[in-house]
């Protein structure tokens, strides 16, 4: 008996430090499988996500997160950090560092990581904040374990689950619960879960996913975006609250409701003097588009974008009155704004809810609290028009790729109504170039350029309207003609039609040494001004589809004129090629002895391939990029 208890004693004895060295193995580097440092920058070991609905206007956030990190690319991968605002409350936070060999470097409190801001420049109010930890490694690789957890009192956002976060990451072990005590009625989509290891062992109540021993995927070009390619899951309450307003969304159309109602209803009341301006700015007006056109031309000359972002001001509009009376807003405020005028002059219009720049469309089949920015929809019999509320130089009525061709939801007082944003695709964005070139005998050159702009590729050329001289003549010879040296510019002048929704250039250029001259030659190449540069990477194991985001085209035709002495005695052959990407062709027609005319077209089309056709479409690249540094030549007489 005596000794059954001193076994007993150094068994008890021995634990504590058995547990402690447990540790340091664990997170050891060494310990991570090899097939998972393959193209990763990082490892995420485990990241434990717990969200427990307590009520519907109170969520319990708890997260550990263990990132290896493997090279200094890897840091970006760590995430320690924390949004708080009025809502939401952090009730712990803590990082520990540790060497390769699982050996604790450093310990970081609650107190020891920065706060600072979430805004950036343009945003005038806000309370959001972010405590993130500020972390100096030594040595690679090393690990971080981080904590947190919080309380929110808004619910209608719960936290989406992303297992695979980002390229040349791997994952360990991604793990997602979501407890629901009080048995709220919720909704989920999964979606890419098909090709991946993913453990679900869901209740009715309550969710709990894993996934385990993810390799790193590589990144590759012209293909899907991130969250199309891979696994996420989104959670949505039906009944929820948004900083302490409640609301109930089975579908679209009752979320619609309640955002009229909850948010939007009320907020459109302007002043005697400022009702009395509409209707003097609008008289003798009969067309509701004139008349929209008109409002849409006082609110860019008066107001200007600025986000603010206090309580729900990322959701509700700020009252047109007040701005009307500061003469700024956010998104939601300016688009108010506009529909509160529109409104006095008899136009109908509704508020939109739209994701901005990364494409990307509002879930016609997942109600939830989503978008990014408001735009404003006017009804137009079936030909809806699309008003950019933020932007005090876009035309009326354009959209460009900011938030065309996407899924978004229309705020009316009978609810919620998914639409569609008018595409710019193919030949909607074309390009038309027309130059005149003089070639001189010491192989410099004097061109006279015009250049019209339609589509997206207005959008990529209108703003340059309002550059200073200096900053035009950077943009001319860095960046549209970076690849032809000693180019100078002048007599620039530009033309923007907003009702055509049409931009011109006009401009002289000179070159100097452009051409190789010799004794008997004159060697130069033929497109000056529209060269495609750019030849697609190439890969070894293409993995996922080839995506062509956006078709356009380009018509260039330039006028050489021969110098004195030489002559052309071969004009180059005409290239034409067609396939499923796009087209290309080359003409070459003499004028006269001293003129030629060189005519070329590059289309893309819009367009999602399997990942088997990139090679064709990297040759149809390379091949158009030869072609645009075809060189000719001209003999000495």
């Amino acid at each position: 008996m005596k000794k059954i208890n001193s076994t007993i004693t150094l068994i008890v004895l021995l634990l504590p430090s058995c547990l402690f060295s447990q540790e340091p193995i664990k997170l050891s580097y060494n310990l991570i499988p090899l097939e998972l440092t393959e193209n990763a920058n990082a490892v995420v070991r485990l990241n434990e996500l717990v969200i427990t609905v307590e009520a519907v206007d109170q969520l319990t956030i708890k997260q550990k997160r263990i990132v290896t990190v493997l090279n200094k690319l890897g840091k970006t991968h760590i995430n320690a950090y924390k949004h708080y605002d009025g809502d939401t409350k952090i009730t712990k936070l803590s990082a520990i560092v540790y060497d390769a060999f699982g050996n604790k470097i450093k310990k970081y409190s609650k107190n020891d990581f920065q706060d600072v801001s979430a805004i950036d420049g343009g945003t005038l109010y806000s309370d959001s904040r972010v405590k993130f930890l500020e972390h100096t490694p030594t040595a690679y690789p090393y690990t971080i374990v981080f904590e947190t957890e919080e309380k929110n009192s808004s619910t209608g956002f719960i936290p989406k689950w992303l297992p695979i976060e980002d390229y040349n990451l791997a994952i360990e072990k991604n793990v997602y619960i979501l407890n629901n005590p009080q048995n709220i009625p919720f909704r989920k989509k999964e979606k890419n879960f098909e090709s991946f290891a993913i453990k679900n062992s869901s209740t009715n109540s309550s969710l709990n996913y894993t996934l385990t021993n993810q390799q790193a995927i590589k990144e590759e070009y012209y293909t899907l975006s991130f969250e199309e390619l891979t696994p996420n899951l989104a959670v949505s309450l039906n009944s929820f609250s948004l900083k302490r307003v409640k609301g109930d969304a089975h579908d679209w159309k009752e979320f619609g409701l309640w955002m009229y109602n909850s948010l939007i209803k009320g907020r459109n009341e302007l002043s005697p003097a400022t009702v009395t301006k509409v209707k003097s700015l609008v008289k003798d007006v009969n067309d509701p588009i004139e008349k929209a056109k008109i409002i849409y031309k006082y609110v860019q000359s008066k107001t200007r974008y600025i986000s603010i972002q206090i309580d729900i001001g990322g959701w509700q509009p700020i009252a047109a009155d007040k701005v009307d009376e500061v003469n700024y807003g956010d998104c939601k405020g300016l688009t108010n704004y506009t529909k509160a005028l529109l409104d006095v002059a008899g136009v109908k219009s509704y508020h939109t809810l739209v994701y901005a720049n990364d494409k990307k469309n509002i879930d016609n089949n997942f109600t939830s609290l989503q978008g990014n920015h408001m735009i404003l929809n006017i009804p137009n019999n079936g030909n809806d028009l699309w008003l950019e509320c933020t932007s005090q130089i876009i035309p009326f009525g354009f959209l460009g790729d900011f938030t065309d061709d996407r899924d978004v939801l229309v705020i009316t007082p009978e609810g919620g109504i998914i639409k569609k944003t008018p595409a710019y695709i193919n030949e909607d964005n074309l390009q038309l170039s027309k130059a005149t070139i003089e070639l001189l005998s010491n192989g410099n050159i004097n061109a006279s350029f015009e250049r019209k702009s339609y589509g997206t590729q207005y959008v990529n050329k209108y703003f340059i309207d309002y550059y200073t001289p200096e900053e035009l003549i950077k943009h001319y010879k860095t960046t549209t003609w970076s690849y032809n040296n000693n180019l100078e510019v002048e007599n620039i002048k530009h033309i923007n039609d907003k009702e055509k929704i049409e931009f011109t250039e006009n401009l002289d250029i000179k070159i100097e040494k452009f051409a190789t001259v010799r004794d008997s030659s004159y060697l130069f190449k033929l497109n000056v001004f529209n060269r495609v540069t750019g030849i697609p990477k190439k890969y070894r194991n293409r993995q996922h589809p080839l995506v062509i985001q956006r078709g356009y085209t380009d018509k260039d035709e330039f006028i050489f004129k021969i110098p004195q002495g030489y002559t052309l005695t071969n004009l180059p052959e005409r290239k034409n090629i067609i396939n499923k990407f796009g087209t290309y062709s080359l003409n070459f027609e003499k004028i006269d002895d001293t003129s030629f005319k060189y005519t070329r077209e590059f289309s893309l089309k819009k367009g999602i391939h399997p990942k088997e056709d990139y090679k064709a479409y990297r040759k149809f690249r390379k091949t158009v990029s030869k072609y645009d540094n075809l060189r000719t030549e001209l003999i000495k007489l």
